[in-house]
């Protein structure tokens, strides 16, 4: 089969690509590279050249970005530092890359270059409202719940006619209208190569819990620190805060006052995989208190990769993912309470929320099942993950689909 694998988001560039988190991106690249091996033809269509990361097999397709580095040349900026001071500016040359890459796949389809093409991390009606045009399958993915943003709760019901593929069962749920009458095409786990983590055993782990993501609010970080400080254990916090960005003051109110290097300790962006191996592996338990619909959580298979059991709330794509009593344990959590101000709801700040009933009993579920942790056996972790959660898994998922659409 020829398939289009298109990842229209900017960040799919060679001179970006170490420089920002985007698992979305390997993700594709994996599974673009999982394809080729069942014996698909796989040309992946990025804005910028990503040929570096791809085995030579594949074929890479970019956008000319000419325009685009002529605005940063006169700006004299880099990508990311236009994205921070001109986010609006970024955005809208973003769309115009995005606009020509998507176009360009469709007319080499309809030119019956490929047999089905493939629109990977969609944020954007762009490819969608053009579908109608493409003579050959069309099947979407989109990497947040389709109701998380505005802009995404305003468009993605106009087009539940196309294919689409989802992640996890929860985040069929996040839809803005009946999941049930959407055209849902099949539904692929993310998957991870067998080899990039390794296997530790208990006898070999530390004795400290983990926090590894992005460090926002709907992320559950400032669950984790009350259940360490609750339990008397040792917390290390990986991952990227956002201090600095828009009117977000998360790290500066609910996490950075609690950090003292000692039993909650921040090691910062963690990117190499030697250092995720070390923090993951070693851990007794990987923490995931998100309380958000969150689609999957690909840092729960890196986890589980490395032996590692995983501590959850039952929101999203948790309870998906970890097999309660075998994998780590799923806790039931009651939403956020919230204060009245100035005749509105609004959050909680931190100081009254540690005080409320409501966030201390959810401390408290996590607490408890924190204290079974070794009960779980963490080389059955790791038969999960093999079997559940690899490349491989992955692309015969996605291989099976695109089957029954071309048909």
């Amino acid at each position: 089969m020829r398939i289009a694998f298109v990842v229209p988001h900017i960040f799919m560039h060679q001179q970006l690509l170490s420089d920002v988190i985007f698992s979305p991106g390997f993700l594709a690249m994996d599974l673009a590279a999982g394809l080729s091996k069942l014996g698909h033809d796989v040309t992946l269509f990025s804005p910028g050249p990503v040929a570096n990361y791809l085995p030579k097999k594949i074929k890479n397709v970019s956008t000319d970005l000419s325009l685009f580095e002529q605005e940063l040349e006169q700006r004299g900026y880099g990508y990311l530092e236009l994205l921070k001071k001109h986010p609006l500016t970024y955005i809208t040359l973003a769309r115009q890359v995005q606009s020509e890459l998507v176009a360009q796949a469709y007319q080499l389809a309809n030119e019956d270059q490929f047999d089905l093409v493939h629109v990977w991390c969609n944020e954007e009606e762009l490819a969608l409202v053009n579908a109608r045009f493409c003579q050959k399958p069309v099947v979407f993915n989109h990497h947040e719940p389709f109701n998380f943003l505005v802009r995404y709760r305003s468009l993605f019901s106009k087009y539940k006619n196309l294919n689409w593929i989802s992640f996890s069962y929860a985040q069929r749920q996040t839809f803005t209208t009946d999941e049930q009458k959407v055209n849902w095409a099949g539904n692929v786990y993310h998957g991870l190569k067998k080899d990039l983590y390794k296997f530790v055993s208990a006898e070999k782990t530390d004795d400290y819990l983990l926090y590894m993501g992005r460090i926002i609010k709907p992320k559950g970080v400032h669950y984790a620190i009350q259940v360490a400080k609750n339990l008397g254990k040792r917390l290390k916090i990986a991952g990227k805060h956002y201090a600095g960005h828009s009117k977000d003051k998360y790290w500066q109110e609910f996490i950075e006052p609690e950090i003292d290097g000692q039993q909650i300790e921040y090691v910062g962006f963690v990117k190499e995989i030697e250092e995720k191996q070390k923090l993951l592996g070693q851990a007794q338990a990987l923490l995931m208190p998100s309380t958000w619909q969150e689609p999957f959580g690909l840092v729960m298979v890196e986890a589980l990769a490395c032996g590692t059991p995983v501590v959850g709330f039952s929101c999203g794509a948790v309870p998906e993912v970890v097999e309660h009593g075998v994998t780590g344990w799923v806790v039931s959590h009651k939403p956020e309470p919230k204060m009245e101000k100035n005749q509105h709801l609004v959050n909680q700040d931190w100081v009254s929320l540690q005080n409320d009933e409501v966030f201390a009993q959810n401390v408290a579920n996590l607490a408890t099942t924190v204290k079974k942790i070794r009960q779980i056996n963490r080389q059955k972790c790791r038969v999960e993950f093999e079997k559940r959660f690899t490349v491989e898994k992955m692309s015969k998922g996605y291989d099976k689909i695109y089957k029954e659409l071309i048909i």
